[in-house]
């Protein structure tokens, strides 16, 4: 009892030691509690030993072991996957080898520095180690230097909590004590992971740590529960959406709150989210004439404006086509008016692997110059695209080419050269599967885009 009074002792003095280590790991600590055997036999030693690792798994004939809990370890992890452990262990001794002896006394305590392998196998449940240190055994109260080496695993059924089993090899340096395995099973519990904030998140994984979070925002706070994070979120307190940072839009017109001028009236992004009855691009508020399209230089009350599109004679530069105010009074190209050029673009032809139009595409490309024609304030990229058959290089140079080879056909029928530029983006951008004979047909394509 003496000398288990001295292993606890020294056990608290290491623990209270290691302790003085900054926490950089969640659940750095770990307790073992288990038992231990100590077998003589498997090691070299002369009759009544035995060979080396020989019967190594005899539990019934050599094994020592006391029927209770007689080990306890405590380790702390350092990093890089080391840890350092102190491990008290008692038994009671009457197997010697073959031999068998009085209840000889076995008192342990032993320090290891383990290198875990679950780190390098990427395995978080299943944690093999390997370990290497020293201690000091008594027997019958006659204590002996020893050299350990280990090798054990942990299976760890959750986060915090596991079972160990490992085997060590103490090496003696004195005659009367003979060298031994030890092995160990036992219940290990980790812990020590720090959470100033008690939001379920270690400080070290939390964003936050000194306010209480969410999990899916790294341990940061969602005050509006909107979604957003606050740190992220324009309006905090206020529940909003996220195409507006977290503001809300209480009218539902597009437009923030926060930047909103007419905020419980739904209204036009154009007109920072006041209405226009007329849609004469002056809002009610400010126009004088609200229920008549008018343009804005006259308080959006009429002037002469022969098309109608709101845009003065005098400034309107398509005077005879009804345009926008945004256009200087000329059409602006839609969403179907593209897809009317695209639709006629796609059906465009070429002689395989080449530039060369079709001459049957003839009719389409001039269905496209009389788009093209009715907005003449407007600008046009011609996009070559191409299947991913061949090499990328060779199908980039034939995107361009062909590209290249619309744009010169429209500019000599008509179109002005300062209206169109062109570019070839190869293989690069496939709207379809190139592992059909259709997809690659789709793929293969000219598209028109609007050059704002």
């Amino acid at each position: 009892m003496k000398n288990l009074s001295r292993l606890l002792f020294a056990m608290l003095l290491v623990f209270g030691f290691s302790n003085t280590y900054a926490q950089d790991e969640n659940n750095p600590w770990s307790i073992t509690v288990g038992v231990n055997a100590v077998d003589f036999y498997p090691t070299g030693e002369d009759a009544p030993l035995g060979d080396t690792f020989s019967e190594f798994f005899n539990f019934g004939d050599h094994y020592n072991i006391l029927p209770s809990l007689s080990s306890l370890t405590v380790s702390r992890y350092l990093n890089s996957g080391f840890s350092l452990g102190v491990t008290g262990s008692l038994n009671r001794i009457d197997k010697w080898g073959d031999a068998r002896v009085p209840d000889y006394s076995y008192y342990g305590i032993d320090g290891t520095v383990k290198y875990s392998l679950g780190e390098v196998l990427n395995t978080s449940w299943f944690d093999p180690y390997l370990g290497a240190g020293g201690g000091y055994t008594w027997v019958d109260n006659i204590g002996a230097g020893t050299l350990n080496g280990t090798l054990g695993f942990n299976l760890w059924f959750s986060d915090n909590v596991g079972f160990t089993i490992q085997t060590a090899y103490k090496h003696a340096f004195e005659d009367y004590l003979q060298t031994h395995f030890q092995h160990t099973a036992g219940l290990s519990i980790k812990f020590g992971g720090k959470d100033t904030d008690g939001d379920g998140i270690y400080d070290k994984d939390d964003a936050c740590p000194d306010v209480p979070g969410l999990e899916a925002f790294n341990g940061c706070p969602d005050t509006d529960g909107d979604g957003i994070e606050d740190s992220k979120d324009d309006c905090p307190t206020e529940a909003g959406l996220a195409e507006f940072n977290g503001c809300p839009d209480s009218d539902g017109d597009g437009v923030a709150d926060k930047d909103d001028k007419c905020p419980t009236v739904a209204g036009l992004k154009s007109l920072n989210g006041c209405p226009d009855a007329d849609g004469d691009g002056v809002a009610d508020g400010d126009d004088k004439c609200p229920n008549e399209a008018g343009p804005a230089a006259n308080g959006g009350c009429p002037w002469p404006d022969r098309d109608g599109d709101g845009v003065l004679d005098k400034d309107d530069a398509c005077p005879d086509k009804v345009g926008t105010v945004a256009n200087n009074g000329c059409p602006e190209v839609t969403e179907a008016v593209l897809k009317a050029l695209n639709s006629y673009a796609k059906t465009i032809l070429f002689d395989t692997g080449k530039a060369s139009i079709k001459d049957q595409s003839a009719t389409v490309l001039n269905d496209i110059i009389g788009i093209l024609n009715e907005y003449t304030n407007a600008n046009f990229l011609i996009e070559g695209h191409t299947d991913s058959v061949g090499s990328e290089s060779s199908n980039q140079k034939l995107s361009e080419e062909r590209a290249s080879s619309v744009m010169n056909y429209l500019i000599s029928n008509g179109i002005a050269s300062n209206r169109l530029s062109s570019a070839g983006f190869g293989e690069s951008r496939p709207i379809d599967t190139n592992n059909t004979r259709a997809g690659r047909a789709n793929n293969r394509r000219v598209e028109i885009s609007l050059k704002k």
